[in-house]
């Protein structure tokens, strides 16, 4: 919402907003816009009739004073997704889908047209290096590019975000079951990227990944409505630097790495292709892209040991994100950390979806907070069942002071450490860690 709202004042709109909590990196950049709500709360006289338009964020309540008084004065609602979509529907949209990945994919092709001097418009959900802002809605563009985020939209609209896009280009990389407290079901979660594909605009087209068999199903059910472009993991090498794959009769070298990584820069590629990029330009213009924030990002590095973090938090990121560093690094020793912390990975009805994702690692840690479970109103967890889960030989946490004392433990030369999480284990900066981890000597 801080990165819409950034994007809006910068096109020339008065922006005004409101919240009752305003964190950082959001507080600084919205101060440094000179957009910064004077005192946080809700103040419902700062609606009138003068108000062109009302955007929601999907945390706001029903209840909410100052939404309450938009919908009195009927001043126009706008979920977040359909406000971009407003900005964006006379210019080709492509739209990364996904249980995991979009958000990777989504910032190898901005990384790509930004490397190539494209004028694009974008969305997507995490930061990344050389941009300050995260959204842009520029009427010049011809192009926007979006990240499909199939959670709801709004308190008033609870429709999956990506559901109100239309894309021009759709890509699904791999359908993982999430978000068990909207999708009580496998088969419910399913449904909406079904839904996805048939949001496709006429003469559009579908990029999908014949490694997921769900996605698969859909290609398959899809390739008569719309273009469909299949795509898999490449032909690819371990480097010392990171990766080199095979395409079109050449080598590539890359600094990004594991078959998943490799999976979503062809799903990217096959994306770039519709919007006029060659396959040989977009590998090339990948070359020195390094990833998302928090994204397998490298935090720290020393001739002892390499320090890594990822948002990983559902089971199959988990999994693809241990397999890739395992691949990467085979004879270092793999110390994983990960926390749980979304409301599916603490349901113990889904919890056994973990069974095993971290059986590459030497060294396995999961970690959470009772009182998150608590607070997120859910059955109460013990540790016998986070162990049951997630299977023999993983080490189960409840406080910080736990992780931070196995990790000692588990310190060793010739290391890999890695942090997996969507939170950050109760208040650890895991950049200032892995930075003093990195320097420790043995």
């Amino acid at each position: 919402m801080h990165n819409l709202a950034i994007a809006l004042k910068r096109n020339g709109y008065k922006v005004s907003g409101s919240d009752d909590a305003i964190f950082e990196p959001s507080r600084t950049r919205l101060e440094n816009e000179g957009i910064l709500p004077n005192v946080e709360g809700w103040f419902p006289e700062k609606i009138d009739v003068k108000t062109n338009a009302v955007i929601i964020g999907m945390h706001a309540r029903q209840d909410n004073p100052e939404l309450k008084r938009a919908q009195e004065l009927n001043i126009p609602l706008f979920s977040y997704p359909e406000y971009i979509y407003e900005q964006t529907k006379n210019q080709v949209r492509v739209v990364i889908g996904g249980s995991h990945g979009k958000t990777t994919i989504t910032s190898m092709l901005l990384h790509v047209c930004k490397s190539l001097d494209l004028n694009i418009n974008y969305m997507v959900g995490a930061q990344l290096e050389g941009y300050d802002c995260m959204v842009r809605l520029d009427a010049s563009a011809g192009f926007a590019i979006l990240e499909g985020d199939e959670y709801l939209s709004s308190p008033t609209d609870l429709r999956p975000k990506f559901h109100l896009y239309h894309p021009d280009i759709a890509l699904i990389s791999g359908i993982a079951w999430d978000h068990i407290n909207v999708f009580p079901t496998f088969k419910n979660y399913v449904e909406q990227f079904d839904i996805f594909c048939s949001k496709i605009e006429a003469g559009g087209y579908l990029v999908y990944n014949v490694e997921d068999i769900e996605v698969l199903k859909l290609g398959m059910k899809y390739k008569d409505f719309v273009h469909a472009i299949p795509y898999q993991t490449p032909k690819y090498e371990v480097t010392d630097e990171g990766t080199r794959v095979f395409f079109d009769g050449q080598w590539y070298p890359l600094q990004i790495f594991g078959a998943h990584n490799l999976q979503n820069a062809i799903g990217a590629l096959c994306c770039a292709e519709k919007i006029g990029i060659t396959g040989h330009d977009f590998l090339t213009s990948l070359s020195n892209f390094t990833g998302a924030s928090k994204r397998l990002q490298l935090i720290a590095k020393s001739e002892n040991r390499k320090v890594y973090k990822d948002f990983a938090h559902s089971p199959s990121k988990l999994k693809a994100t241990v397999k890739a560093v395992r691949e990467q690094y085979p004879n270092h020793r793999l110390s994983a950390y990960m926390e749980i912390h979304t409301f599916s990975s603490l349901n113990k009805d889904f919890l056994p979806q973990y069974h095993e994702c971290m059986n590459g690692a030497d060294d396995a840690l999961v970690y959470y907070n009772p009182s998150v479970v608590a607070h997120k109103r859910l059955s109460e967890i013990g540790t016998d069942d986070v162990q049951k889960a997630f299977g023999a030989g993983v080490y189960v946490a409840n406080t910080t002071q736990e992780v931070l004392d196995k990790i000692q433990d588990d310190l060793s030369n010739n290391q890999v450490i890695l942090f997996m999480t969507s939170g950050n284990f109760d208040g650890v900066d895991l950049d200032v860690l892995g930075m003093k981890l990195a320097a420790i000597t043995l």
